[in-house]
């Protein structure tokens, strides 16, 4: 019997896109979090960009106060603070997801070669693989 692992495609800004592939952002911000457990992430770039870039493993994920989160993280969150806190201006809580290993793909990729009806997700999608 095959297991099934899930993978999720996270629809990324292409300036925080670029962030993650270089280094320099280490985690991701989220209002809203994946409900399975999520091996992989796969970074769409939405637009102008859209495609898929690559994609990281998580090492954990952190649910706190949007004040909380900028205090731990803003060192390495990759975003100004004005940003930060525009987007989590209408949330109680929120999830930085803290990035482990990054692929980056040597090329763009079309997001249909991973999901066939392939649309922009608002927040994420799941991706189901076979092992």
């Amino acid at each position: 019997m095959k297991n099934t692992l899930t993978d999720a495609i996270l629809s990324i800004k292409p300036i925080y896109a670029n962030g993650i592939l270089s280094g320099e952002k280490k985690v991701e911000f989220r209002k809203k979090i994946f409900k399975k457990s999520v091996e992989r992430v796969y970074i769409y770039s939405s637009s102008p960009q859209k495609m898929m870039v690559g994609y990281f493993t998580i090492q954990k994920i952190v649910e706190d106060t949007p004040t909380n989160l900028w205090n731990k993280f803003k060192d390495v969150g990759g975003i100004d603070k004005d940003s930060f806190f525009e987007y989590f201006k209408d949330v109680e809580t929120g999830f930085s997801i803290i990035i482990n290993d990054v692929v980056k793909f040597d090329e763009e990729k079309d997001p249909i070669e991973f999901q066939e009806n392939f649309s922009a997700p608002q927040s994420y999608i799941y991706l189901e693989r076979k092992e």
